[in-house]
């Protein structure tokens, strides 16, 4: 019989302070120095480089002063507009914008300069290289673009350890090498695999070591048989 593992309570939600930098301390400083509505920022790098973090917990702190915020990603159905009230409009995952796509982010861009809303967003290419309209292209490398970098070795090593340590949990050196060699060092995919093996552990009732990660990953590649998110429309509420 498996124990039922206990609630262990909400993940951290993104914000500046639990934001490890390494490599792209001057994108955090900059969102960390924004007062209010300026020039659009734009943000680009790999998976894992830490761009909807840095988004999320500049919106969590808009939301913090009693302002709205509104987020948009390339997937979500269409129309979009901007609403009175907001103050921070967010554009996620431009490199996916489809031609219609492109036309509504385009026409916030038109909102927010009328409605004095910051803009801020991200893509995995640079700007220039961004397959999309000449005049949104345009838009996005118009103001403050940073370039971020996935962690090195050592930072992605302390982010793992750290967020073992918020659950309690101790990682041997021979786990976090398993973690880190053997799989994507997207931050979000090694978090959601800390986080399923945290609850595999308490409902196995064992500690976690490398034979208990391989035993999980064997049950999961058997569940999932021989063939081996993302945020809505509208006000976001990260906090």
């Amino acid at each position: 019989m498996k124990q039922i593992p206990l609630a262990i309570g909400p993940e951290p939600q993104p914000r500046f302070d639990n934001f490890l930098p390494g490599p792209n301390a001057a994108a955090l400083a900059h969102l960390q120095g924004l007062a209010g509505p300026g020039a659009p920022l734009y943000l680009w790098g790999p998976a894992g480089s830490g761009k909807s973090h840095l988004l999320r917990a500049l919106a969590a702190r808009v939301q913090q002063r009693g302002e709205g915020v509104g987020w948009f990603d390339a997937g979500d159905a269409l129309p979009w507009s901007a609403r009175p009230g907001w103050s921070l409009v967010v554009i996620d995952r431009c490199e996916a914008l489809d031609a219609a796509g492109q036309h509504a982010a385009f026409t916030l861009f038109v909102e927010a300069g009328t409605l004095g809303l910051q803009v801020a967003a991200a893509g995995r290419l640079p700007p220039v290289d961004l397959p999309l309209r000449d005049d949104l292209r345009t838009r996005l490398a118009w103001g403050h673009v940073f370039g971020l970098q996935p962690l090195a070795d050592a930072e992605a090593r302390a982010v793992l350890r750290r967020e073992a340590d918020r659950r309690g949990l101790f990682l041997s050196d021979e786990v976090m090498n398993h973690l880190l060699t053997h799989f994507e060092r997207d931050l979000g995919h090694l978090m959601r695999l800390l986080d399923r093996l945290d609850h595999y552990g308490l409902a196995q009732a064992r500690r976690i070591t490398l034979p208990l990660l391989r035993q999980m990953l064997a049950e999961d590649a058997q569940a999932s048989g021989p063939a081996g998110a993302r945020c809505g429309r509208g006000e976001v509420s990260p906090a």
